[in-house]
């Protein structure tokens, strides 16, 4: 079963002397796949040790920008959409937990 890779992953297989399988996905299925990669990052983020956050928040990072170049969506409207939220409804600094509602 294959995933999506960045872009030189191709490249680093080959100067290891070996040969890629790769097939260039259609728009539907790459943004699918940006999908589960994101849920693939997120769960390795999860379960990361303390020494390896920065790294898998970079892979976070990654993907999400590439799924915002699909839609066509910059950076900065992302980054002002949130300090909006954080600005209308606050951040995550207090650590409530809600148990029912």
């Amino acid at each position: 079963m294959g995933k999506l890779v960045r872009d030189k992953i191709p490249d680093i297989i080959r100067a290891d002397g070996r040969e890629p399988d790769l097939r260039r996905l259609d728009q539907h299925e790459y943004v699918c796949e940006l999908h589960a990669k994101l849920l693939e990052e997120a769960a390795e983020l999860a379960s990361a040790s303390s020494g390896q956050v920065a790294e898998e928040l970079a892979d976070v990072l990654e993907v999400l920008y590439a799924i915002a170049r699909i839609y066509g969506i910059s950076m900065s409207e992302v980054r002002d959409l949130a300090d909006q939220k954080r600005a209308d409804r606050g951040a995550f600094d207090e650590r409530w937990y809600l148990n029912s509602w």
